[in-house]
C-alpha cells in the first residue's frame, strides 16, 4: 500500500515537471455538405465571383480529464444576386490532448488554440470541395480566433447584464 502511495506521488510530480501538454491526438472530417442547386447555370463562366456569406463556429467537449474534441463548424453561403450559387457545411473536429494546464486556462486553449491549429486542415477542405463543385477554390482568410473568443465573452457578458436588470 505504502508502494502505491510512493508511485502516485512519484507520478504526480514528474507530470507537474513536465509542464503543459497540447497535442493533436487526430483530427477528422465529421460531416460536410456540399450543395449546388442551381447547377449547371450557377456555373457560367460569363457570371462574375458569388458573395460569399461565412459563419464559424466553436465548440468543445470533455471526453476525459485531458481529452477533448474540438468542433470547427464552418457554413459558407455564396450567391450571384439574389441565386444561390453554392451552400458548404462542414465539421471539421480535432481530438486534443490537454494536459498539466491551469483549470482556468482551459476554456481559452480550447476555443482559440486548438481551432487555430486544425483550421488550416479546415480550409484546405472547404477549398477542395468549392474547386469540386465546379467553381474557383474557396480560400478563407485566417480567422482570429481570440478575436472571435473575446467577442463572445463580451456579447455573454452584456446579455447577462441584460438579464439582471
Amino acid at each position: 500500500m505504502a508502494e502505491n502511495e510512493v508511485d502516485i506521488d512519484a507520478h504526480e510530480a514528474a507530470n507537474a515537471e513536465q509542464g503543459p501538454i497540447l497535442s493533436i491526438i487526430t483530427q477528422y472530417v465529421k460531416d460536410i455538405s456540399f450543395e449546388n442547386p442551381n447547377a449547371p447555370a450557377s456555373l457560367n463562366p460569363e457570371l462574375s465571383q458569388p458573395s460569399v456569406e461565412l459563419a464559424v463556429n466553436v465548440q468543445a467537449k470533455a471526453l476525459t480529464p485531458e481529452n477533448y474534441e474540438i468542433e470547427l463548424r464552418v457554413q459558407a453561403n455564396a450567391k450571384h444576386d439574389d441565386n444561390t450559387a453554392f451552400i458548404l457545411e462542414l465539421v471539421y473536429g480535432g481530438l486534443f490532448l490537454l494536459k498539466n494546464f491551469p483549470a482556468e486556462a482551459l476554456e481559452q486553449i480550447c476555443m482559440i488554440e486548438c481551432p487555430r491549429l486544425i483550421f488550416p486542415f479546415a480550409r484546405r477542405v472547404i477549398a477542395d470541395a468549392t474547386r469540386d463543385g465546379g467553381f474557383s477554390p474557396l480560400q478563407l482568410d485566417p480567422i482570429d480566433f481570440a478575436g472571435l473568443y473575446k467577442a463572445h465573452k463580451a456579447q455573454e457578458s452584456q446579455n447577462g447584464a441584460a438579464g439582471n436588470a
